[in-house]
């Protein structure tokens, strides 16, 4: 019989060795007797770590940035839309709140003058029928619109229906250079003629009495017209900025500063109808005469 013993005494020695060499290198630390060998082995195999580290590093990034990109975009993507989506409530809250002003000060004027209006809101702009300046509104003739008939805005007077379609209106904004109206002082009841002067930012006055007293900043109201076409009486016009020639003069004139700015135009109303005027009591000779008299 082989003799067992042999491998299991050498295996024996060997696991006694290893456990000395352990506790030699724990008790001696970098100067016990491994320190030269763990030295060395640092030597050899550090700069083997290193390389490999400065090869491995990178590509791990890489790897993970690649895998990474996909959702990047997407994330980037999603908040893009986000964004655009926010801006596009945002504009529209904006453009809602100046139409609901717009129809607030319509209604105002409305009320104050009892016109019997259509509103409608402006759907083109551009020259028309040999007109430099008008603009196309959303009502017609199905809506009761007819032409000559007054448009306004919340802050005054915009122009008059000059031709009308079922579904649409043209109008002739006041500002064009073949636009006139009648228009009258608030303060002095002073009358003349208001033209457009193609510039949307300014209008003329032609003062009826070249006497006239004028004030700077006075407000300028139609007197209205026959049957309150093409204009109703008492829209507001603008208010004089700037008077030309003196007291007296035949060409006496006032620059006018148009209260509708029509550039910003968007919401207005056609004037159907003025409110009905009073039946007039005729005078009779004697009617105006004192009670009591002798």
């Amino acid at each position: 019989m082989r003799d067992s013993r042999r491998p299991r005494i050498v295996l024996a020695v060997l696991v006694l060795i290893s456990i000395t060499m352990i506790l030699l290198d724990l008790r001696g630390g970098a100067s016990g007797p491994l320190g030269p060998l763990r030295a060395l082995g640092a030597t050899v195999i550090g700069p083997l770590e290193r390389a490999t580290a400065s090869f491995v590093i990178p590509v791990r990034t890489y790897v993970q940035s690649v895998a990474g990109v996909g959702d990047k975009d997407r994330i980037i993507a999603e908040l893009t839309a986000e964004n655009d989506n926010l801006r596009a409530e945002l504009d529209t809250v904006a453009n809602d709140k100046a139409r609901i002003a717009d129809l607030e000060e319509l209604l105002g004027l409305i009320d104050v003058n009892e016109y019997v209006t259509v509103p409608g809101q402006i759907i083109a702009v551009g020259p028309a029928q040999g007109f430099a300046w008008t603009v196309t509104v959303d009502a017609g003739s199905r809506d009761g619109v007819e032409p000559d008939m007054s448009v306004i805005s919340g802050k005054g007077l915009v122009g008059r229906v000059i031709s009308v379609s079922p579904s649409t209106a043209t109008v002739l904004l006041l500002v064009d250079a073949t636009s006139t109206v009648g228009g009258r002082l608030a303060g002095t009841s002073q009358i003349g003629i208001v033209s457009g002067t193609g510039r949307q930012d300014a209008l003329q006055m032609q003062l009826l009495d070249p006497l006239a007293v004028v004030d700077v900043g006075e407000t300028i109201v139609t007197f209205g017209s026959e049957g309150d076409r093409p204009y109703a009486p008492g829209i507001p016009i603008g208010t004089v900025k700037e008077l030309r020639g003196t007291e007296g003069q035949l060409t006496r004139s006032a620059i006018v500063e148009p209260y509708v700015d029509v550039s910003v135009l968007d919401i207005v109303g056609i004037v159907l109808r003025a409110p009905d005027r009073p039946d007039r009591t005729p005078i009779t000779p004697g009617s105006t005469s004192t009670q009591g008299s002798p």
